[in-house]
């Protein structure tokens, strides 16, 4: 929290814990009993406890029904290009997901999914320079996106609760969608062969997915291997960051499943 240090706020937690009221701990610590409230709860909330009767349901606190196939999809965008912030003590955490501004659909399939996944939460799109922001409010993002934390995704681990896997194992397809929509493209590939002893061009279309974290590149080949795909690596720079699909019946699956982004 921006305006008290973290010992205060961790005195704060150890008092809530051991039964003190709100009104008590500002008291004691010299801190708006609003703030207090804040820190309270948002440490339910991160325990995996529903913060309040009069906040939207949570279907990991609360049991509330989630759209499963769009939660999968959502999450591979949030591997691939989101992020959870929130920029003062008193503002709801918010998960944002930056889209090309050239993707019009892909931005509002985000949107959708976004709205699918928190039916009773603000979304909205901000306008940045070459991009869309699609953001949605809540004050439950760390129970439903456990992968956050502190730095950048390559630099900490990423690995799914048993639940996120059993949503994945179930709709793989979304999560392989989400991810090739944030960190991947279909792009067309060329060479040349002999034919008839002319030197001929020949096109064919691949998949790449590119990123930095080794989790993350490891859930999306689980996943294709799961689902059948073949695929290989393609290093850059002796670093193996790019996945590529480029045999002509695994690229046909995605084509049915993925397509190119629109």
């Amino acid at each position: 929290m921006n305006g008290h240090g973290t010992e205060v706020r961790q005195k704060a937690l150890t008092l809530f814990r051991d039964g003190a009221r709100n009104a008590d701990v500002a008291r004691q610590l010299g801190v708006p009993v609003g703030t207090v409230g804040y820190w309270r709860h948002m440490d339910r909330a991160r325990r995996g406890r529903c913060p309040g009767k009069h906040d939207p349901k949570c279907p990991r606190c609360d049991g509330r029904d989630l759209d499963e196939r769009a939660y999968s999809y959502l999450l591979g965008l949030y591997l691939g290009d989101g992020h959870i912030s929130h920029y003062s003590e008193h503002r709801v955490p918010n998960l944002m997901i930056t889209c090309a501004e050239s993707w019009t659909g892909l931005i509002d399939e985000c949107e959708q999914a976004m709205r699918a996944v928190f039916p009773d939460n603000s979304v909205c799109r901000v306008r940045r320079t070459g991009c869309r922001n699609v953001k949605v409010y809540s004050k439950h993002l760390h129970c439903l996106f456990p992968q956050h934390g502190p730095g950048k995704k390559h630099e900490r681990r990423i690995v799914l609760e048993p639940w996120q896997q059993h949503i994945v194992d179930a709709h793989p397809w979304d999560l392989v969608r989400g991810l090739i929509h944030s960190d991947g493209c279909r792009i067309t590939n060329w060479t040349t062969r002999l034919v008839g002893g002319q030197r001929k061009r020949y096109e064919y279309p691949r998949y790449l997915f590119t990123n930095v974290s080794d989790d993350i590149r490891r859930l999306y080949t689980d996943t294709l291997d799961k689902l059948g795909i073949a695929w290989t690596h393609c290093t850059r720079h002796g670093d193996p960051y790019n996945i590529s699909v480029a045999r002509k019946a695994s690229v046909a699956l995605l084509d049915v499943h993925v397509g190119p982004k629109y």
